[in-house]
Protein backbone atom coordinates (compact mmCIF):
# COMPACT_ATOMS: atom_id res chain seq x y z
CA UNK A 1 0.00 0.00 0.00
CA UNK A 2 2.89 2.35 0.77
CA UNK A 3 4.30 1.79 -2.71
CA UNK A 4 0.91 2.53 -4.30
CA UNK A 5 0.54 5.70 -2.23
CA UNK A 6 4.03 6.88 -3.25
CA UNK A 7 3.28 6.07 -6.88
CA UNK A 8 0.05 8.11 -6.85
CA UNK A 9 1.71 10.99 -5.01
CA UNK A 10 4.60 11.09 -7.49
CA UNK A 11 2.18 10.94 -10.38
CA UNK A 12 0.24 13.99 -9.24
CA UNK A 13 3.46 15.84 -8.50
CA UNK A 14 5.31 15.17 -11.77
CA UNK A 15 2.87 14.11 -14.52
CA UNK A 16 1.26 16.41 -17.06
CA UNK A 17 -2.11 16.80 -15.39
CA UNK A 18 -3.23 19.47 -17.84
CA UNK A 19 -2.81 17.05 -20.77
CA UNK A 20 -4.74 14.41 -18.82
CA UNK A 21 -7.47 16.97 -18.11
CA UNK A 22 -7.79 17.82 -21.82
CA UNK A 23 -7.97 14.13 -22.73
CA UNK A 24 -10.61 13.42 -20.09
CA UNK A 25 -12.82 16.36 -21.11
CA UNK A 26 -12.64 15.22 -24.75
CA UNK A 27 -13.35 11.60 -23.80
CA UNK A 28 -16.35 12.51 -21.63
CA UNK A 29 -17.67 14.57 -24.54
CA UNK A 30 -17.29 11.39 -26.57
CA UNK A 31 -19.23 9.38 -23.97
CA UNK A 32 -22.27 11.58 -24.47
CA UNK A 33 -21.90 11.40 -28.25
CA UNK A 34 -21.63 7.58 -28.15
CA UNK A 35 -24.59 7.27 -25.78
CA UNK A 36 -26.72 9.38 -28.12
CA UNK A 37 -25.47 7.77 -31.34
CA UNK A 38 -26.31 4.27 -30.06
CA UNK A 39 -29.54 5.23 -28.25
CA UNK A 40 -31.72 3.91 -31.08
CA UNK A 41 -30.11 0.49 -30.64
CA UNK A 42 -31.89 -0.24 -27.37
CA UNK A 43 -29.98 -2.75 -25.27
CA UNK A 44 -26.77 -2.28 -27.28
CA UNK A 45 -26.43 1.37 -26.28
CA UNK A 46 -25.62 0.89 -22.56
CA UNK A 47 -23.12 -1.86 -23.36
CA UNK A 48 -21.22 0.35 -25.82
CA UNK A 49 -21.05 3.18 -23.32
CA UNK A 50 -20.02 0.90 -20.45
CA UNK A 51 -17.23 -0.65 -22.54
CA UNK A 52 -15.99 2.80 -23.53
CA UNK A 53 -15.94 3.93 -19.89
CA UNK A 54 -14.11 0.79 -18.77
CA UNK A 55 -11.60 1.21 -21.60
CA UNK A 56 -11.08 4.83 -20.56
CA UNK A 57 -10.18 3.80 -17.01
CA UNK A 58 -7.77 1.20 -18.38
CA UNK A 59 -6.31 3.93 -20.55
CA UNK A 60 -5.92 6.26 -17.55
CA UNK A 61 -4.06 3.50 -15.72
CA UNK A 62 -1.74 3.14 -18.73
CA UNK A 63 -1.28 6.92 -18.70
CA UNK A 64 -0.25 6.83 -15.05
CA UNK A 65 2.17 3.95 -15.51
CA UNK A 66 3.84 5.34 -18.63
CA UNK A 67 4.10 8.79 -17.03
CA UNK A 68 6.46 7.27 -14.47
CA UNK A 69 8.72 5.42 -16.94
CA UNK A 70 11.82 7.04 -18.43
CA UNK A 71 11.63 7.11 -22.24
CA UNK A 72 15.25 5.92 -22.46
CA UNK A 73 14.21 2.56 -21.01
CA UNK A 74 12.05 1.88 -24.08
CA UNK A 75 14.89 2.88 -26.40
CA UNK A 76 17.21 0.41 -24.69
CA UNK A 77 14.75 -2.42 -25.40
CA UNK A 78 14.09 -1.60 -29.04
CA UNK A 79 14.47 -5.17 -30.29
CA UNK A 80 11.77 -6.31 -27.86
CA UNK A 81 9.42 -3.59 -29.12
CA UNK A 82 10.09 -4.59 -32.73
CA UNK A 83 9.30 -8.20 -31.89
CA UNK A 84 6.09 -7.15 -30.11
CA UNK A 85 4.93 -5.09 -33.12
CA UNK A 86 5.36 -7.88 -35.64
CA UNK A 87 4.00 -10.51 -33.25
CA UNK A 88 0.78 -8.53 -32.64
CA UNK A 89 0.17 -8.11 -36.38
CA UNK A 90 0.90 -11.80 -37.07
CA UNK A 91 -1.70 -12.82 -34.48
CA UNK A 92 -4.26 -11.75 -37.08
CA UNK A 93 -3.28 -14.69 -39.30
CA UNK A 94 -4.80 -17.41 -37.06
CA UNK A 95 -7.20 -15.32 -34.96
CA UNK A 96 -8.17 -12.29 -37.07
CA UNK A 97 -11.70 -11.42 -38.12
CA UNK A 98 -13.20 -8.52 -40.06
CA UNK A 99 -15.77 -7.62 -37.34
CA UNK A 100 -18.07 -6.47 -40.12
CA UNK A 101 -15.56 -3.92 -41.50
CA UNK A 102 -14.26 -5.86 -44.51
CA UNK A 103 -10.70 -5.80 -43.11
CA UNK A 104 -9.24 -8.70 -41.16
CA UNK A 105 -7.88 -6.37 -38.50
CA UNK A 106 -9.63 -7.51 -35.31
CA UNK A 107 -9.04 -10.27 -32.77
CA UNK A 108 -12.10 -11.40 -30.77
CA UNK A 109 -11.70 -11.91 -27.03
CA UNK A 110 -13.71 -15.00 -26.01
CA UNK A 111 -16.57 -14.82 -23.51
CA UNK A 112 -16.64 -11.01 -23.15
CA UNK A 113 -17.60 -10.20 -26.75
CA UNK A 114 -15.05 -7.48 -27.41
CA UNK A 115 -12.49 -7.08 -30.18
CA UNK A 116 -8.99 -5.67 -30.09
CA UNK A 117 -7.18 -4.15 -33.06
CA UNK A 118 -3.46 -5.02 -32.95
CA UNK A 119 -2.49 -2.28 -35.41
CA UNK A 120 -3.98 0.34 -33.08
CA UNK A 121 -1.90 -0.99 -30.20
CA UNK A 122 1.20 -0.98 -32.42
CA UNK A 123 1.13 2.80 -32.85
CA UNK A 124 2.82 3.36 -29.50
CA UNK A 125 5.79 0.97 -30.01
CA UNK A 126 6.05 2.16 -33.62
CA UNK A 127 6.66 5.73 -32.44
CA UNK A 128 9.15 4.56 -29.82
CA UNK A 129 11.07 2.38 -32.28
CA UNK A 130 11.34 5.12 -34.90
CA UNK A 131 12.41 7.65 -32.27
CA UNK A 132 15.06 5.26 -30.96
CA UNK A 133 16.43 4.50 -34.43
CA UNK A 134 16.51 8.19 -35.33
CA UNK A 135 18.23 9.05 -32.04
CA UNK A 136 21.02 6.61 -32.85
CA UNK A 137 21.54 8.53 -36.14
CA UNK A 138 20.86 12.04 -34.83
CA UNK A 139 24.26 13.36 -35.91
CA UNK A 140 23.61 12.39 -39.55
CA UNK A 141 19.82 12.06 -40.05
CA UNK A 142 20.01 12.42 -43.87
CA UNK A 143 22.77 9.87 -44.42
CA UNK A 144 21.79 6.96 -46.68
CA UNK A 145 22.20 4.36 -43.91
CA UNK A 146 20.16 6.48 -41.49
CA UNK A 147 17.23 6.86 -43.87
CA UNK A 148 17.38 3.20 -44.87
CA UNK A 149 17.39 2.15 -41.22
CA UNK A 150 14.14 3.93 -40.37
CA UNK A 151 12.62 3.39 -43.83
CA UNK A 152 13.08 -0.38 -43.95
CA UNK A 153 11.42 -0.88 -40.56
CA UNK A 154 8.46 1.35 -41.51
CA UNK A 155 8.00 -0.35 -44.88
CA UNK A 156 8.14 -3.84 -43.35
CA UNK A 157 5.55 -3.07 -40.66
CA UNK A 158 3.20 -1.20 -43.00
CA UNK A 159 3.55 -3.88 -45.66
CA UNK A 160 2.88 -6.68 -43.18
CA UNK A 161 -0.22 -4.97 -41.83
CA UNK A 162 -1.60 -4.41 -45.34
CA UNK A 163 -0.92 -7.98 -46.43
CA UNK A 164 -2.35 -9.56 -43.28
CA UNK A 165 -5.30 -7.26 -42.55
CA UNK A 166 -5.82 -5.23 -45.77
CA UNK A 167 -6.49 -2.24 -43.48
CA UNK A 168 -5.23 0.80 -45.40
CA UNK A 169 -6.55 3.27 -42.83
CA UNK A 170 -4.30 2.37 -39.90
CA UNK A 171 -1.44 1.62 -42.30
CA UNK A 172 -1.61 5.20 -43.54
CA UNK A 173 -1.33 6.41 -39.93
CA UNK A 174 2.02 4.61 -39.70
CA UNK A 175 3.13 6.27 -42.94
CA UNK A 176 2.15 9.73 -41.71
CA UNK A 177 3.88 9.20 -38.36
CA UNK A 178 7.03 8.23 -40.27
CA UNK A 179 6.85 11.34 -42.46
CA UNK A 180 6.25 13.73 -39.54
CA UNK A 181 9.08 12.26 -37.49
CA UNK A 182 11.48 12.22 -40.44
CA UNK A 183 10.72 15.87 -41.21
CA UNK A 184 10.96 16.96 -37.56
CA UNK A 185 14.10 14.88 -37.10
CA UNK A 186 16.04 16.78 -39.73
CA UNK A 187 15.92 14.46 -42.73
CA UNK A 188 16.78 16.47 -45.85
CA UNK A 189 14.00 17.69 -48.14
CA UNK A 190 15.82 15.95 -50.98
CA UNK A 191 14.67 12.62 -49.54
CA UNK A 192 11.07 13.82 -49.42
CA UNK A 193 11.21 15.03 -53.01
CA UNK A 194 12.71 11.71 -54.01
CA UNK A 195 9.93 9.90 -52.18
CA UNK A 196 7.28 11.99 -53.94
CA UNK A 197 8.86 11.21 -57.29
CA UNK A 198 9.02 7.50 -56.49
CA UNK A 199 5.36 7.52 -55.39
CA UNK A 200 4.37 9.28 -58.63
CA UNK A 201 6.16 6.67 -60.73
CA UNK A 202 4.69 3.81 -58.70
CA UNK A 203 1.17 5.30 -58.63
CA UNK A 204 -0.17 3.26 -61.60
CA UNK A 205 1.11 0.04 -60.01
CA UNK A 206 -0.35 0.92 -56.62
CA UNK A 207 -3.65 1.88 -58.26
CA UNK A 208 -3.88 -1.51 -59.96
CA UNK A 209 -3.37 -3.23 -56.59
CA UNK A 210 -6.41 -1.54 -55.04
CA UNK A 211 -9.77 -3.28 -54.92
CA UNK A 212 -12.56 -1.79 -57.03
CA UNK A 213 -14.41 -0.35 -54.04
CA UNK A 214 -11.20 1.40 -52.90
CA UNK A 215 -10.72 2.98 -56.33
CA UNK A 216 -14.32 4.16 -56.40
CA UNK A 217 -13.95 5.83 -53.01
CA UNK A 218 -11.15 7.94 -54.47
CA UNK A 219 -12.78 8.55 -57.85
CA UNK A 220 -15.99 9.96 -56.36
CA UNK A 221 -14.00 12.87 -54.96
CA UNK A 222 -13.14 14.05 -58.48
CA UNK A 223 -15.88 12.64 -60.71
CA UNK A 224 -19.37 14.09 -59.97
CA UNK A 225 -20.91 11.84 -62.62
CA UNK A 226 -20.04 8.76 -60.57
CA UNK A 227 -23.13 7.71 -58.59
CA UNK A 228 -24.78 11.19 -58.69
CA UNK A 229 -27.85 9.99 -56.75
CA UNK A 230 -25.80 8.63 -53.87
CA UNK A 231 -27.17 5.11 -54.09
CA UNK A 232 -23.91 3.18 -54.39
CA UNK A 233 -20.32 4.25 -53.75
CA UNK A 234 -21.32 7.77 -52.69
CA UNK A 235 -24.04 6.45 -50.36
CA UNK A 236 -22.25 6.86 -47.00
CA UNK A 237 -20.78 10.24 -47.93
CA UNK A 238 -24.15 11.68 -48.93
CA UNK A 239 -25.80 10.53 -45.71
CA UNK A 240 -22.88 11.79 -43.66
CA UNK A 241 -23.15 15.25 -45.24
CA UNK A 242 -26.91 15.38 -44.67
CA UNK A 243 -26.41 14.58 -40.99
CA UNK A 244 -23.44 16.91 -40.59
CA UNK A 245 -25.29 19.88 -42.07
CA UNK A 246 -28.72 18.95 -40.71
CA UNK A 247 -28.11 20.38 -37.26
CA UNK A 248 -27.50 23.98 -38.21
CA UNK A 249 -25.80 26.13 -35.59
CA UNK A 250 -27.00 24.49 -32.38
CA UNK A 251 -28.20 21.06 -33.57
CA UNK A 252 -31.35 19.07 -33.04
CA UNK A 253 -30.35 18.03 -29.52
CA UNK A 254 -28.79 14.91 -28.03
CA UNK A 255 -30.90 11.79 -28.62
CA UNK A 256 -33.00 13.73 -31.15
CA UNK A 257 -31.08 13.64 -34.43
CA UNK A 258 -33.32 12.57 -37.33
CA UNK A 259 -30.76 10.31 -38.99
CA UNK A 260 -28.64 9.53 -35.95
CA UNK A 261 -31.66 8.07 -34.17
CA UNK A 262 -32.93 6.17 -37.22
CA UNK A 263 -31.54 2.66 -37.81
CA UNK A 264 -29.33 2.40 -40.94
CA UNK A 265 -29.80 6.10 -41.78
CA UNK A 266 -26.22 7.00 -40.84
CA UNK A 267 -23.52 4.36 -41.14
CA UNK A 268 -21.19 3.77 -38.14
CA UNK A 269 -22.53 6.83 -36.34
CA UNK A 270 -20.73 5.88 -33.10
CA UNK A 271 -17.36 5.12 -34.73
CA UNK A 272 -16.25 6.36 -38.18
CA UNK A 273 -19.03 8.93 -38.66
CA UNK A 274 -19.51 10.15 -35.11
CA UNK A 275 -18.45 13.66 -36.19
CA UNK A 276 -21.49 13.75 -38.51
CA UNK A 277 -23.75 12.58 -35.68
CA UNK A 278 -22.35 15.38 -33.49
CA UNK A 279 -23.03 17.88 -36.28
CA UNK A 280 -26.65 16.78 -36.50
CA UNK A 281 -27.38 16.72 -32.77
CA UNK A 282 -25.09 19.47 -31.45
CA UNK A 283 -24.67 21.56 -34.60
CA UNK A 284 -21.74 23.69 -35.66
CA UNK A 285 -21.07 24.59 -32.02
CA UNK A 286 -20.61 20.93 -31.08
CA UNK A 287 -18.30 20.26 -34.04
CA UNK A 288 -16.27 23.36 -33.23
CA UNK A 289 -15.93 22.23 -29.60
CA UNK A 290 -14.59 18.84 -30.75
CA UNK A 291 -12.03 20.43 -33.08
CA UNK A 292 -11.00 22.91 -30.39
CA UNK A 293 -10.45 20.18 -27.79
CA UNK A 294 -8.45 18.00 -30.17
CA UNK A 295 -6.39 21.01 -31.29
CA UNK A 296 -5.63 21.80 -27.64
CA UNK A 297 -4.38 18.24 -27.04
CA UNK A 298 -2.16 18.35 -30.14
CA UNK A 299 -0.82 21.81 -29.21
CA UNK A 300 0.00 20.56 -25.72
CA UNK A 301 1.95 17.59 -27.16
CA UNK A 302 3.96 19.91 -29.40
CA UNK A 303 4.63 22.20 -26.43
CA UNK A 304 5.98 19.30 -24.38
CA UNK A 305 8.13 18.19 -27.33
CA UNK A 306 9.63 21.61 -28.01
CA UNK A 307 10.24 22.08 -24.27
CA UNK A 308 12.53 19.04 -24.25
CA UNK A 309 16.13 19.47 -25.35
CA UNK A 310 16.58 15.74 -25.86
CA UNK A 311 16.31 14.47 -29.46
CA UNK A 312 14.71 11.12 -28.56
CA UNK A 313 12.01 12.71 -26.44
CA UNK A 314 11.19 15.35 -29.06
CA UNK A 315 10.77 12.67 -31.70
CA UNK A 316 8.38 10.70 -29.47
CA UNK A 317 6.21 13.78 -28.93
CA UNK A 318 6.18 14.70 -32.62
CA UNK A 319 5.28 11.11 -33.56
CA UNK A 320 2.34 11.07 -31.12
CA UNK A 321 1.16 14.45 -32.39
CA UNK A 322 1.47 13.25 -35.99
CA UNK A 323 -0.77 10.26 -35.31
CA UNK A 324 -3.49 12.49 -33.85
CA UNK A 325 -3.24 15.09 -36.62
CA UNK A 326 -3.64 12.48 -39.35
CA UNK A 327 -6.63 10.80 -37.73
CA UNK A 328 -8.42 14.10 -37.10
CA UNK A 329 -7.84 15.38 -40.66
CA UNK A 330 -8.87 12.10 -42.29
CA UNK A 331 -11.95 11.51 -40.12
CA UNK A 332 -13.30 15.06 -40.39
CA UNK A 333 -12.44 15.22 -44.10
CA UNK A 334 -14.17 11.88 -44.64
CA UNK A 335 -17.34 13.07 -42.89
CA UNK A 336 -17.31 16.27 -44.98
CA UNK A 337 -16.89 14.34 -48.24
CA UNK A 338 -13.47 15.87 -48.91
CA UNK A 339 -11.44 12.68 -48.39
CA UNK A 340 -12.04 8.99 -49.14
CA UNK A 341 -13.90 6.81 -46.65
CA UNK A 342 -11.10 4.67 -45.19
CA UNK A 343 -12.49 3.78 -41.78
CA UNK A 344 -10.52 5.85 -39.27
CA UNK A 345 -12.07 6.86 -35.96
CA UNK A 346 -12.03 10.31 -34.37
CA UNK A 347 -9.49 10.28 -31.50
CA UNK A 348 -10.93 10.26 -27.96
CA UNK A 349 -14.47 10.67 -29.35
CA UNK A 350 -15.33 7.55 -31.36
CA UNK A 351 -16.20 4.25 -29.74
CA UNK A 352 -13.35 1.74 -29.65
CA UNK A 353 -11.54 -0.01 -26.79
CA UNK A 354 -8.22 -0.51 -28.62
CA UNK A 355 -8.26 3.08 -29.83
CA UNK A 356 -8.96 4.74 -26.48
CA UNK A 357 -6.43 2.61 -24.59
CA UNK A 358 -3.67 3.18 -27.15
CA UNK A 359 -4.40 6.93 -27.19
CA UNK A 360 -4.09 7.28 -23.42
CA UNK A 361 -0.93 5.17 -23.50
CA UNK A 362 0.58 7.50 -26.10
CA UNK A 363 -0.39 10.50 -24.03
CA UNK A 364 1.25 8.78 -21.05
CA UNK A 365 4.51 8.75 -22.99
CA UNK A 366 4.17 12.49 -23.52
CA UNK A 367 3.41 12.98 -19.84
CA UNK A 368 6.54 11.03 -18.94
CA UNK A 369 8.56 13.36 -21.15
CA UNK A 370 6.92 16.34 -19.43
CA UNK A 371 8.01 14.86 -16.09
CA UNK A 372 11.56 14.25 -17.35
CA UNK A 373 12.21 16.44 -20.43
CA UNK A 374 15.90 15.42 -20.64
CA UNK A 375 18.25 12.81 -19.21
CA UNK A 376 20.06 13.78 -16.06
CA UNK A 377 23.61 15.07 -16.51
CA UNK A 378 25.36 11.75 -15.90
CA UNK A 379 23.07 10.04 -18.47
CA UNK A 380 23.78 12.41 -21.37
CA UNK A 381 25.42 10.72 -24.32
CA UNK A 382 25.11 10.33 -28.06
CA UNK A 383 23.37 7.02 -28.62
CA UNK A 384 25.52 4.61 -30.60
CA UNK A 385 24.41 3.06 -33.83
CA UNK A 386 22.35 -0.09 -33.22
CA UNK A 387 20.54 -2.43 -35.53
Amino acid sequence: MKYVANFIRNFFRRADLFLLFLCLVTTIFGWFAIASATHYNGEGAPRNLIMQIISTFIGIFCYMVLSSIDTDIFSEHRRLLIFACFAMILLLVPFGTDNGTGNKSWIPIPFIKIYIQPAELCKLPFVLILASIMASHQNRPSHLLSVLHIGIFAVLLVGLNIVVSKDLGVSLIFVFIFLVMAFAGGVSMAWFLGGIGTAAVAAPILWSMLDNYQRYRIQVLFDPSLDPNGLDVRYHTVRSLRSLTGGGLFGQGLFNGNRTQTPDALFAQHTDFIFSAIGEELGFIGCFAVILLLFAIIARIFWVGTRSQDYLRRMVCFGCAGALIFQVIINVGMCMGLLPVIGLTLPFISYGSSSIISLYAMMGLVSGIYAKPAPTSHERYIRPYRL
